[in-house]
């Protein structure tokens, strides 16, 4: 599978795109929302910045206790109950006068909900999709992230000029309860992938299995950790542009596009292996520049060239789908969703943290030398030759 249209005419890819499509719209513009309204209540860019990326918090919980429910539930049923309650979690924010404590314990339960929601779709998109056409939809849906945050931060702006945030909050509600529709009706009821009872115990042996491959080790430290330090960088928008931080917010999701673009369908199979480490260092040169005195335009550009690189991430995410059994795929790409979200609050919290103590386009500059560091250290591992073929027991 090599072209766009072949992609769409999969008939329950359709579906799939629209819902999570839905979805990333809703949380970028709940996103801009809660810290806009935690930063103007607090004026902390630590608590603005966990307010954004608060829920990816749970997603650590979720990844130890809950991922096994990724390939042993119906897919189509399990989606749709996480978008409705992602839905009536984001209309208990709205609820006027909740404190904001509060509200971190409700963004909390909804970053474990996405937990198992992640590994559910992700393993889900692996069963519709052909062989060799994962690397394809992923780079779409990819696109689509960035679509919808540009789509989603103009939109959540362009609100907070004429409306509160809480009233914006329920543009959120509208789009999770829209994406629970598609999801029911658009999709094929399906079985689980694997046979037995989610447990606790169960997410722990997948996981060590997992874990246990040298190879595939490499490949998820370099998931979560070069990208999720840059996102620290992100987290910092608002309060290094509180009136233009839709702008950065945008240009990143600019970047982002245009990178998954070219990787998912121009970049020959025979380059993708090279190009892992240099996208990878891209995400963090551009932020250096954070440490001067630069213009908005120029800092606009700077993120724009620094989201290209995450379509590192898609090849990575291809080649954890080649060293993984298909039976324990979903908790396999669920605990890469969960890590690299967890990756992302800890970077906002350091981000944060820096921030209370230095300006903050230094604190920015700080996060990115430290993703410049873990790159160059991982690279020798994700050189190491691929035991892509290599028989390996699969726990079901």
């Amino acid at each position: 599978m090599r072209t766009y249209r072949e992609l769409f005419r999969v008939p329950e890819f359709r579906p799939l795109f629209l819902a999570i499509s839905a979805q990333v719209a809703a949380s970028t513009v709940n996103g801009l929302a809660l810290g806009t309204l935690v930063y103007s209540a607090t004026r902390s860019p630590l608590l603005a910045a966990l307010s954004l990326f608060g829920p990816s918090f749970a997603q650590v919980l979720g990844a130890t206790t809950l991922l096994s429910v990724a390939d042993r539930v119906p897919p189509r049923a399990a989606l749709a109950c996480v978008a409705v309650f992602l839905g009536a979690s984001t209309l208990v924010l709205v609820l006027p006068g909740m404190p904001i404590w509060a509200m971190f314990v409700v963004i909390g339960f909804m970053g474990l909900a996405g937990s198992m929601g992640g590994g559910v779709r992700w393993g889900l998109l692996g069963e519709i999709l052909p062989d060799g056409g994962y690397l394809l939809g992923r780079s779409v849906l990819n696109m689509s992230v960035g679509a919808m945050q540009i789509s989603g931060f103009a939109l959540g702006g362009a609100l907070l000029t004429v409306a509160t945030p809480r009233q914006v909050l329920l543009i959120g509600v509208g789009l999770y309860l829209c994406a629970a529709l598609v999801l029911r009706f658009g999709l094929t009821r399906r079985p689980p992938r694997a046979v037995g009872r989610p447990s606790v115990r169960r997410t722990w042996q997948v996981n060590a299995q997992l874990w246990a491959t040298p190879t595939r080790r490499y490949v998820y430290l370099a998931l979560w950790l070069p990208n999720g330090l840059v996102v620290g960088c992100e987290a910092l928008f608002i309060p290094y542009a509180p009136e233009s931080a839709g702008v950065l917010f945008v240009a990143g999701a600019l970047g982002m596009l245009a990178g998954d673009t070219v990787v998912g369908r121009f970049v020959p199979a025979r380059w993708r292996q090279r190009l892992v480490t240099p996208l990878q260092l891209s995400l963090g040169v551009p932020y250096l520049l954070f440490a001067l005195p630069i213009p908005l335009p120029v800092a606009a550009l700077a993120v724009a060239v620094a989201s290209a690189g995450f379509g590192g991430g898609v090849l990575l995410q291809q080649r954890l789908v080649d060293l993984t059994p298909e039976q324990i795929r979903g908790q396999a790409l669920g605990l890469h969703s969960s890590g690299m979200l967890t990756m992302q609050a800890v970077a906002a919290t350091l981000a944060g943290t820096v921030a209370q103590y230095l300006p903050v386009g230094a604190a920015m500059t700080v996060m990115a030398v430290l993703s410049l560091l873990v790159t160059l250290l991982l690279r020798p591992g994700l050189r190491t030759p691929t035991d892509t073929r290599t028989p390996e027991p699969a726990t079901a």
